[in-house]
């Protein structure tokens, strides 16, 4: 018969300690010895790692080129409108954090999914008649790009499927494939100001579809789409019965001669996940502050995916508390012309680069309605030197110091993505250093003849 004795040791201030003696017939297993086994190291990564792959780092850190040295670097290609120092965040939102902190107040865990105070600050801001919101329908986030991961994890299982813009950020790619899930992308359509291909979109829908990502504004192509296109996007979600995860961070960061129209303002009975943030607004991607706001009127969701966002959000017990505190004042307390401001820039920027490019030979720019970005199509049959877009933008790089991101990192190839945050003086540079470099390189149509003869 097996015996276990079992003793508890206490030596003056240490906690007793449990000294576990087993007796097996006669036979002792004495410590790091196991009947059958050999102790080896083998620690592999998990397949959770091996799965994640950021399209962007993967072709960026490929990128084995070393800029013009008689010219100084200009990067297009960060989304980040902190970079160049001309776009700082409002003195009333950096106010706000900094009293916070001095209350020392929100130094302690908040509830995982954020403060109530905070998440009714949030559901104040947002809420309307068409699209009304209460404080348990938000989930606050670190960041915007937490609250897709969340909003993925509690809508898709391993083995299922998900929709994604195609040009779109990259992130859907990465966090989907991490967790098992499979990418369907549909097309969107240069040629429309970047609408989606609506024909093509239903038919990727099959039973193991578990939710359709519109990214509006979108990254990475500056697009807005109107209230008529919402709808139709509405209308295939509704009869093929897919919920919404819409990525809104560049929400009402539209230019004066549009309109924003959040997605959930537009549905009847299709349910969203509307995820954003104060990244990209309020100019501080750094402070990592980032909501979901649950859009459920016809109770689809029900209880279970507020208690699966609940429970996911408890993985990291919430974002930035000091940010939260600060979070009511800076929502509602922001002065108006701040975004007006920032909004007067980047329609100036944007105006200017999309102007300047237009003129290069055998670069067509996709005019832009919002956002911080513009596409820019290469006409590859006139650089025939280059392969592909990402050849193309290295070359850039190695000649003018001017690094725009190929569009391959969005399922996009043959064209760039330009950010437009740059101040005025620096749009202009780049832009004279691109139209050179286009110059230098473009082979017009007899030189494609040309080539043709001598093939």
């Amino acid at each position: 018969m097996d015996s276990y004795l079992i003793q508890v040791n206490g030596h003056g201030d240490h906690a007793p300690m449990l000294d576990v003696h087993l007796k097996n017939t006669g036979n002792t297993l004495s410590p790091g010895k196991v009947k059958g086994r050999k102790p080896r190291w083998a620690v592999r990564p998990s397949e959770m790692s091996k799965k994640t792959f950021n399209p962007v780092r993967a072709i960026v850190d490929n990128m084995k080129v070393e800029p013009n040295p008689k010219k100084a670097m200009i990067s297009l290609s960060l989304g980040d409108p902190t970079v160049f120092g001309n776009l700082p965040t409002n003195d009333e939102v950096t106010r706000a954090v900094k009293e916070v902190l001095d209350s020392g107040r929100y130094n302690g865990y908040a509830p995982s999914v954020g403060y109530q105070s905070c998440r009714e600050a949030v559901a104040a801001y947002y809420t309307c008649p068409e699209a009304p919101l209460k404080a348990q329908d938000v989930i606050l986030t670190s960041g915007c790009s937490q609250a897709i991961e969340l909003a993925l994890a509690v809508l898709a299982n391993p083995g299922q499927n998900i929709l994604v813009p195609r040009p779109g950020f990259s992130l859907y790619k990465t966090l989907a494939l991490s967790m098992g899930i499979e990418v369907k992308f549909y097309n969107l359509l240069p040629e429309k100001a970047w609408e989606i291909d609506l024909e093509h979109l239903e038919s990727l829908v099959d039973e193991k579809t578990a939710c359709l990502i519109v990214n509006n504004p979108s990254n990475p192509c500056g697009s807005v789409f109107s209230k008529s296109h919402l709808q139709e996007i509405l209308a295939v979600a509704s009869r093929q019965c897919v919920p919404i995860l819409a990525d809104e961070i560049y929400g009402d960061m539209v230019f004066a001669d549009c309109k924003y129209e959040p997605i959930a303002t537009l549905s009847t009975n299709v349910p969203i996940l509307s995820c954003g943030g104060l990244a990209k607004r309020w100019l501080v991607p750094g402070w990592r502050m980032g909501w979901i706001l649950i859009h459920d009127r016809r109770d689809i969701f029900g209880n279970e995916i507020r208690a699966g966002l609940i429970r996911l959000s408890q993985r990291i017990l919430g974002p930035c508390t000091i940010v939260q505190g600060a979070l009511e004042r800076i929502l509602h307390q922001t002065p108006p012309e701040f975004y007006h401001n920032t909004l007067s820039i980047l329609k100036s920027n944007a105006d200017l680069c999309y102007a300047a490019l237009s003129a290069i030979p055998g670069l067509q720019p996709v005019r832009p309605a919002g956002a911080m970005y513009l596409m820019v199509e290469i006409e590859m049959e006139h650089f025939p030197e280059f392969e592909n877009d990402v050849e193309f933008t290295e070359r850039l790089i190695s000649e003018q110091s001017v690094f725009c991101l190929p569009a391959t990192c969005f399922e996009y190839p043959n064209f760039f993505r330009v950010v437009i945050t740059m101040p005025e003086e620096m749009i202009l540079e780049a832009c004279s250093r691109i139209q050179e470099f286009c110059e230098m390189h473009y082979q017009g149509a007899e030189g494609s003849q040309d080539l043709e003869c001598d093939k």
